[in-house]
């Protein structure tokens, strides 16, 4: 496709007033507008019609598949168990020779896939406004997390944000134009999703996400653990341009194939989302459950949004929560 997963970044607007609210982890969502894929069209099924029953292996093979000969950047799909299918989303971008040959591919897999069509592109979450600010790109601090178990670095202070926002930004402000607050020391994007910045400022990093006021002035949650997404699961997202809303799980273990690579293993949700909300917190009470990386919709119309879980980034950076 044409466009470019990228094309929701936005320069850094606005944000002086972070610095009053920085005790709150910034759980902010990036680039462009998140939610809102249209939702899925299938033929209804006759009266008393045994539902499809493709074990999980084979809807595995169907994904092998698709990463084989349909990683076009525009689409992502994701294993619907109430389906018993692979639901396949292509975005407006996907046109001519690209949506033949995801057609083609789908129609070789059966019934055990479909396609969907989404009115919005799919693209990360990076964009201007309110959040951490690096010199060109504004997004958003999902988890502040500590590393290290003896001296000198005990419980050195580092927070995880999106992996695309850390491949274009070194350091980071808590304000546009502020003094630098952190640097990036890590990020993994494609394939993963997920970036370790280490505070390079003695500012507050309370292990909370901000809820933009849904509680009052000064609203927060506590953040104790980090735990796995489930099916169905009622989470929240909190964000620096769109503030808290709330959804459910729709998919586990979804593919998204961005412009500049392709992402696996990402939490499908109905939770709506927009531009400067990338690297945002996805949580459930206490629980950390996963970075903003991206989506289509916005906070309008809904849609869809994919998060980076949690876990991996913990292991892989040797971190923890709180």
């Amino acid at each position: 496709m044409d466009a470019t997963p990228v094309h929701a970044e936005q320069p850094p607007t606005g944000g002086a007033e972070l610095k009053n609210r920085w005790p709150f982890v910034r759980a902010a969502l990036g680039g462009a507008a998140a939610a809102a894929l249209a939702a899925a069209t299938l033929a209804p099924q006759p009266a008393g019609a045994a539902p499809l029953r493709f074990s999980l292996p084979q809807l595995d093979a169907a994904r092998l598949e698709l990463s084989r000969s349909a990683a076009i950047p525009g689409t992502a799909w994701v294993t619907d168990p109430r389906l018993d299918r692979v639901v396949v989303t292509a975005d407006p971008t996907v046109t001519g020779g690209r949506m033949a040959q995801l057609n083609r591919v789908v129609s070789g897999l059966g019934e055990k896939a479909l396609v969907r069509r989404t009115t919005t592109r799919l693209t990360r979450f990076i964009a201007g406004g309110d959040g951490i600010y690096g010199a060109k790109y504004r997004c958003s601090l999902g988890f502040n997390v500590s590393k290290g178990d003896t001296a000198p670095k005990w419980g050195e202070a580092y927070f995880l944000t999106a992996g695309h926002c850390g491949a274009v930004e070194q350091t980071w402000s808590d304000g546009k134009g502020g003094p630098q607050i952190g640097a990036t020391e890590s990020y993994s994007f494609p394939g993963h999703d997920y970036a370790l910045v280490r505070y390079t400022a003695d500012v507050p990093h309370p292990s909370q996400v901000n809820l933009h006021g849904l509680l009052g002035a000064g609203g927060a949650q506590d953040i104790r653990q980090a735990a796995d997404a489930t099916m169905g699961e009622a989470v929240q997202r909190s964000g620096s341009t769109t503030g808290v809303h709330a959804g459910k799980v729709t998919g586990l273990d979804a593919t998204v194939n961005y412009q500049e690579g392709t992402v696996t293993g990402l939490i499908e949700t109905d939770v709506c989302a927009e531009g400067g909300d990338s690297g945002g917190a996805l949580f459930d009470g206490d629980k950390a459950l996963g970075l903003t990386s991206g989506g289509s919709g916005n906070c309008t119309t809904g849609g869809t949004t994919y998060y980076q879980p949690v876990k991996p980034a913990l292991a892989a950076y040797g971190v923890r929560i709180p």
